[in-house]
Formats: C-alpha cells, sequence, structure tokens
C-alpha cells in the first residue's frame, strides 16, 4: 500500500499539472481568436518553462491525501511506509530519498472513541467489524448504540454482511436497516437450528417428545414439526 498510494497521490499530482497547462492553452487560444492581449494585464510573458511546463508561476497544486481503509477484525500486519519495504540501514543513503508513510484506518487498532468520530456510516461499519468475532462486546456495542445501528444505511449494511459475513438478513428494498432486530432474528434462528439438532438426536435415542420438547425448551407441538411428526409446526 505505501507504493500504490504514492502512485496514486503521484498520478493525482501529475493530473492536476495537465489540468493547469489544458486550462492556460485554452484561455490563449480564445484570447488570440477573439484578438485580445494573450498575456492579462500586469502579468509578465510566461517564461520557457511556464510555458513548456504548461504550469505557470502562480498555480498552485491541491493537496492530495490518500488514506487506507482496512475492512478486517485482526490488526494490520503490512508494512506502514515505503522504508518498511526495504532492506537498507545506510544513513547517507535514507538521506537521498523520500520515505512515504501509509495513512490507516484499521478498526482493531482503533479506540471506540476514535472510531466513534467518524460522522457518516462508516462509524457502525467500524465498531461492527472490530467486534465481529467477540459476540460478547458485540452484544454490548450493538446496546450502547442501538439507536444508531437500529437505522443503519443499506449501503452500510451490505458492506457489514459481505465483510464480517455476520449472516445478517435484510430485504433488498430496504433503504434503512435495523441491524439490532437482524442481530436477534439471526441469532434465534441459530438457537433454533441447536434445538432442532438436538431435538433429532434425542429422538434417535429413543426418548419420548414431551421430554425432548422440556430439554429444548420448545412447545411439544413445535418439536413434532421439526420431527416430522405432524404436518405443520409454528
Amino acid at each position: 500500500m505505501a507504493v500504490k498510494n504514492n502512485l496514486y497521490d503521484a498520478l493525482e499530482y501529475a493530473g492536476q499539472v495537465e489540468e493547469a497547462a489544458k486550462s492556460h492553452r485554452q484561455e490563449m487560444r480564445r484570447k488570440r481568436e477573439q484578438g485580445e492581449e494573450v498575456v492579462s494585464e500586469g502579468r509578465k510573458t510566461p517564461s520557457t518553462g511556464e510555458f513548456l511546463s504548461g504550469f505557470w508561476r502562480e498555480d498552485r497544486l491541491i493537496p492530495s491525501i490518500t488514506v487506507t481503509i482496512f475492512f478486517g477484525s485482526e490488526k494490520w500486519d503490512g508494512p506502514l511506509s515505503l522504508f518498511d519495504m526495504m532492506d537498507i540501514s545506510d544513513q547517507d543513503v535514507l538521506a537521498c530519498m523520500d520515505n512515504y508513510h501509509v495513512r490507516l484506518i484499521a478498526p482493531a487498532q482503533m479506540t471506540d472513541e476514535e472510531i466513534m468520530k467518524f460522522q457518516s456510516s462508516l462509524r457502525e461499519v467500524m465498531l461492527f467489524i472490530k467486534y465481529s468475532k467477540d459476540s460478547e462486546n458485540l452484544s454490548r456495542i450493538l446496546k450502547v448504540n442501538e439507536k444508531r445501528f437500529r437505522e443503519v444505511e443499506r449501503r452500510a449494511a451490505d458492506v457489514i454482511e459481505v465483510v464480517t459475513n455476520s449472516g445478517i438478513k435484510y430485504d433488498e428494498d430496504e433503504e434503512v436497516v435495523d441491524v439490532c432486530q437482524a442481530i436477534q432474528e439471526m441469532r434465534k434462528e441459530s438457537e433454533q437450528k441447536k434445538a432442532q439438532e438436538v431435538a433429532g438426536n434425542l429422538y434417535k435415542m429413543g426418548l419420548d417428545i414431551e421430554k425432548i420438547a422440556q430439554a429444548v425448551g420448545y412447545a411439544v407441538e413445535t418439536v413434532k414439526g421439526w420431527l416430522g411428526l405432524e404436518e405443520s409446526a409454528p
């Protein structure tokens, strides 16, 4: 990423220089066509360097800041600078080089307070990813930030599901997703699936339906439905 981000910034600056040159060429062409003075009043004729490069002395670049967002619950273990990717200890050589640092956003390496400073749905995405493999803390985060997680933008919910593979389900036409409810339904479904497996094993062992229902904590009619002993079940 140190190399890629350095390239992205360089290309952005190169694009700005080209855009400035293009703008000057168009303006000079327009003035010639309209019979105006090519050089504005109060400004000297462009120097050879300015004319050839197209970038005039008073032109300014807009800063390019590339940020890397790591959508992972684990800590980033890659290099964070250009020098980290090299095996050079000679200070004379390093003094002749420019280092390039990766500006990293990684949820596992941020405090909750830092994540909460985000002013977009990236806040909920980062919090969920950070605790996606820690069910206890995830429940805590969902409870503390319940209002926000009950109104998560659809695109943010998509990111959460794709990155964490948490099994969250919601309608495709929903613009806002209640992540808290989705998690509750997912956990309920998971618990029921486990209960069904236990009920099936107990039935194979010869236990009667009433005792099986009592063991798994579901109604007798529901257990019968799982075991195919009735046509339908709640």
